[in-house]
């Protein structure tokens, strides 16, 4: 590592998690295999490329990889919005280990995981008290999120056109319970809003993550206090709006921290690496320990605790439905996972073995 190491308050500004040089190893690591390389973070992904920065206000774009250019190169091991890379000049060079992500399953038959954003602290989960209200969803987001080291918080926008607010959240007490924030806001009111801040203190970094309409670009630029966010109406009828955010962004706030807004996600799939338990799901699981039969289906089953609980009203049916289909999900992906596991490494083992028949006939080159 250079000696002439980079002042790092302008990286603090953008997330920077260390007071001075990268504590963690492997970080330590790309820095000695790059000594001339200085870090930087990705502020915006698009297709044709990366717009990184290394300070507020200093975001150039900067060319990726040849490898990461591959059509078959995994998605999820390309850099994303979040991100800490190291660049040479306007070349980046190496994407620094992430200490947290929130993934999902890609769109499609064949199983592909795909960031949504990485090195962050909070996940905002914005649902909106109209029509996009949808405790299921929400559940959904959790699952995605519990297992990528990030704190879920539940924002319900839209506080300010619903007197049901109240009753939203009560519907949402299952996840209190367990530790998961719930806040009812009107996103256009600073006042109302300021019950986020926080969350969003110097070094931190949040996500917003919902469905298009559900008020995320409204909620950034009544954090940041301009207008920088393009915002559109809902549809009446179904409460569903159009994609105003196109691609994901990270924007340094007033207060230090930093938000990345997404577009609207409409598809939400497991990879496989989910955890029920961390994902929304602890007290299901802790009755699920206390059924009679290990393996108690929660159907008929003598001593079931899981249906003790949902006829004592304990539980809610529904959300208790939710649960088994996102187990069911979780368990085809974990198995579309290890598949790609195995391929991958029996395509290891047979390009070792092609090496050495190569190198008996012809020699080493």
């Amino acid at each position: 590592m250079t000696a002439d190491f980079p002042d790092f308050a302008p990286l603090r500004a953008i997330g920077w998690p260390y007071a001075g040089a990268p504590e963690d190893a492997a970080w330590r690591e790309a820095f000695a295999t790059h000594p001339q390389a200085l870090p930087a973070r990705v502020v915006e992904q698009h297709r044709s490329g990366y717009v990184v920065a290394d300070a507020p206000a200093a975001a150039v774009k900067a060319e990726s990889l040849p490898e990461w250019q591959r059509p078959r190169f995994p998605a999820h091991e390309r850099p994303a919005v979040g991100d800490w890379v190291l660049l040479e000049g306007k070349r980046i060079v190496a994407l620094l280990p992430r200490h947290t992500a929130i993934k999902r399953g890609a769109a499609g038959e064949h199983y592909h995981q795909q960031v949504i954003a990485a090195n962050i602290d909070t996940v905002f989960i914005v649902c909106g008290l109209d029509a996009d209200f949808n405790p299921r969803r929400i559940e959904r987001y959790l699952l995605l999120v519990g297992g990528g080291g990030a704190q879920p918080v539940v924002v319900l926008t839209k506080a300010d056109k619903t007197e049901y607010g109240p009753d939203a959240v009560a519907t949402l007490e299952e996840l209190a319970v367990q530790g998961v924030p719930v806040h009812a806001v009107n996103a256009k009111d600073p006042a109302s809003v300021a019950v986020l801040e926080q969350y969003l203190g110097p070094g931190r970094t949040a996500v917003l993550v919902g469905s298009s309409g559900a008020g995320k670009s409204t909620l950034t630029n009544t954090l940041l206090g301009i207008d920088k966010m393009k915002t559109a109406a809902v549809r009446e009828n179904d409460s569903r709006g159009r994609h105003t955010t196109t691609h994901r962004a990270l924007i340094p706030l007033p207060s230090g921290a930093c938000l990345i807004d997404t577009p609207g996600m409409r598809e939400l799939k497991p990879t496989g690496e989910e955890d029920l338990g961390e994902g929304g799901f602890a007290d299901v699981q802790a009755l699920a320990e206390q059924c009679k039969f290990r393996d108690c289906s929660h159907q008929r089953e003598p001593g079931c605790a899981v249906r003790a609980a949902i006829e004592r009203g304990d539980l809610d049916q529904e959300r208790f439905f939710n649960y088994l289909k996102l187990r069911d999900e979780v368990a085809v992906a974990a198995d579309k996972l290890a598949n790609r596991l195995a391929q991958k490494s029996d395509a290891k083992v047979q390009s070792k073995v092609l090496h050495k028949r190569l190198e008996d006939k012809y020699g080493k080159r």
